[in-house]
């Protein structure tokens, strides 16, 4: 009979048990997930709710000396788009952001399938193509400056020394040209990150597919549409967002090539934020600007997580 009620007694006392068990477990990832949590709300957080509160205010060099910032609701927003070089900026930013994404994918792609075939010396050329990616940014920027120069840089000497051109191109001082040259220093330092990942990507695909595939009669361009896209597709959708949420904001490399010029014909929405905060002194236009490619990214974000939601329901 003791046995008999110690057993109901423990069984009754077993549910209470597990239950702060599972409390005690969960209050343990909690205190594990804590520390990366405050940090996020620290560093990320608070300078988003301080750049959105500062875009509807009067923030400017007055400010740091009184300490007051009238609000002023949308009216740097409004400012922002009334400003006569706001379209043109977008225009730049969508036409650098497309091109460089464009380019620097396609070029990748077509070097991560070149490196999957194994050579002798493939592993140091691919170390290798990290240079311009390793490299400071205003320092690659310095140097394309200088092999891009109409009159002494490197790029026309040789082109009018093959033959090639007969009168110096104005790369950078062209209105009609210098987007284009920033565009392609761009796509040449985003390369490497592209291979990188997308090499990543290739090697997990196995061989057994591709020997399946050949005895099908997949091989070549029928053997890339039907195994390595199909394989290569969720890492592909992580660079091109990826790339889109770092292009849409790059900001040294064009202040280092053009500085927004000449004309304004490289003028984009990060360099337009950081002339109307650090030049003009207008801080709430320029963080209404920032704001903008803010949402921009989270935009792009977005569409990238429902693409990935939708494939993996599949």
């Amino acid at each position: 009979m003791a046995d008999g009620t110690l057993t109901r007694t423990a069984v009754r006392r077993w549910p209470r048990a597990a239950g702060r068990g599972r409390r005690g477990e969960e209050l343990t990832k909690i205190l594990f997930v804590l520390p990366a949590a405050v940090a996020m709300v620290a560093l990320f957080g608070y300078p988003v709710v301080k750049n959105l509160l500062m875009s509807l205010q009067d923030y400017g060099l007055r400010t740091f000396f009184t300490g007051e910032a009238p609000f002023v609701g949308l009216a740097n927003y409004t400012a922002m788009v009334k400003d006569q070089l706001f379209s043109q900026a977008m225009v730049n930013t969508g036409l650098f952001t497309i091109g460089s994404i464009a380019f620097q994918f396609a070029i990748g792609l077509g070097l991560a399938l070149f490196f999957r075939r194994r050579f002798p010396l493939s592993g140091f050329l691919r170390s290798m193509l990290l240079l311009p990616w390793l490299l400071p940014l205003i320092v690659s920027s310095a140097t394309w400056r200088s092999i891009l120069e109409q009159d002494n840089g490197i790029l026309n000497r040789t082109l009018i020394g093959a033959g090639l051109l007969d009168d110096p191109v104005p790369w950078l001082n062209s209105p009609s040209v210098a987007l284009i040259a920033v565009i392609g220093v761009n796509v040449w330092i985003g390369i490497p990150f592209n291979v990188t990942l997308l090499y990543s990507g290739l090697t997990e695909i196995p061989d057994e597919l591709y020997e399946a595939g050949q005895l099908d009669g997949a091989t070549g361009w029928s053997a890339f549409v039907h195994i390595t896209w199909p394989n290569l597709r969720a890492v592909a959708s992580v660079v091109l967002m990826l790339g889109v949420v770092y292009t849409i904001k790059v900001l040294d490399i064009i202040l280092g090539l053009t500085g927004g010029g000449p004309a304004n014909a490289t003028q984009t929405l990060a360099t337009q934020s950081y002339e109307r905060s650090f030049v003009d002194f207008k801080f709430g236009e320029g963080a209404a600007l920032s704001n903008l490619l803010i949402a921009l990214s989270f935009l792009f974000a977005i569409f990238y997580l429902r693409g990935t939601r939708r494939a993996v329901d599949e």
